[in-house]
């Protein structure tokens, strides 16, 4: 056979595998961690459109309110619990109420994360404990707790919201980084195992997406410079991905059961580039770093975005960002 006719044999089974995977989200029960703003809200809204039934969890139950008068306005039941994920003896009060007062969970979507920006010398022991009790052991445990049954039931979905700093490292950014490469390599094996239970993990690796999420995220050193560069670079149209797009996406990569995907052209060129000439991919990570700002400002005090802004952000080069985080609830009602 020739090889024409074995890319069409393969490309003709690929389509029949992903066509026996759909899935339906409609009456479903979906949990979304970290789904009262930014990308967990948008993908709770683009699931209710789909008929879905939504439970979000966060930390902020004021937050959790505006998100659920907003999907409760779509039609969508929603239920909302505050939850704090780093701490275990939260996560099984959360499933077990769960379970008593609405059901078992059909999709999984670990969501809720942390970004802390600064030179690695800013970064503590904690900062490095608390972006993996977030990133890797809040997700895992989800899984655990969900798992039991998915597996009886012979079907389930998990995503894992991961990152393109999951997959090459980007300085100022390195607890960040090394939690979301222990995510991935988590959600890359559980794949693996549970396909044959019928349940299909996908692992998700966004680049810069305009949530308007720069506000809370952390910033050592000089903070203001740093909060500048970052709000600047995830607000710019070309290097960002629009966060409605990135919710579609995510969305049908799981009602297909794909392993992973890469959002957004700039996060896919740079894995590519880094896996066919990592030495030139280091180089260039490097230079990026040189540019960044240096030592200093606050040291190793974490400001949130939000009380880091300065002349540079926000303004023109953020707006962007700045209509998506009014748009995503980011921003307090009252401001």
């Amino acid at each position: 056979m020739n090889s024409a006719l074995v890319a069409v044999a393969y490309g003709a089974a690929r389509t029949g595998i992903r066509a026996a995977r759909r899935y339906d989200f409609r009456n479903r029960l979906v949990l979304i961690t970290g789904g009262s703003r930014g990308l967990g809200l948008v993908l709770a809204r683009h699931l209710a459109d789909e008929g879905a039934a939504l439970v979000l969890c966060a930390r902020d139950e004021d937050e959790l309110a505006v998100a659920a008068e907003e999907l409760g306005r779509r039609g969508s039941f929603v239920a909302t619990y505050a939850c704090d994920l780093t701490q275990p003896a939260n996560i099984d009060a959360l499933f077990d109420r769960i379970r008593r007062e609405i059901g078992s969970v059909d999709v999984l979507i670990n969501n809720a994360g942390i970004i802390q920006v600064g030179p690695f010398e800013t970064m503590t022991e904690a900062d490095f404990a608390l972006a993996m009790a977030i990133h890797f052991w809040a997700p895992l445990s989800c899984m655990e707790r969900v798992l039991p049954d998915m597996r009886r039931r012979g079907e389930g979905r998990i995503v894992n919201i991961s990152s393109v700093g999951g997959q090459l490292a980007v300085p100022h950014l390195v607890p960040y980084c090394a939690s979301k490469f222990a995510l991935n390599g988590l959600s890359q094996g559980l794949r693996a195992e549970l396909v044959k239970a019928g349940v299909y993990v996908t692992t998700v690796c966004p680049g810069l997406i305009r949530t308007g999420s720069p506000r809370h995220a952390l910033f050592k050193g000089q903070h203001r410079a740093e909060f500048a560069w970052f709000s600047i670079s995830g607000g710019l149209p070309l290097a960002s991905m629009n966060a409605d797009r990135a919710a579609r996406q995510i969305i049908n990569a799981s009602r297909y059961g794909r392993a992973q995907i890469t959002l957004s052209i700039p996060a896919k060129l740079a894995v590519i580039a880094n896996t066919l000439a990592p030495e030139v991919a280091s180089d260039l990570n490097a230079l990026a770093a040189s540019m960044l700002p240096g030592r200093g400002g606050n040291g190793r005090k974490a400001v949130e975005g939000r009380e880091a802004q300065s002349a540079w952000s926000p303004s023109v080069l953020t707006a962007l960002n700045e209509r998506a985080a009014r748009r995503n609830n980011e921003v307090p009602q009252s401001t």
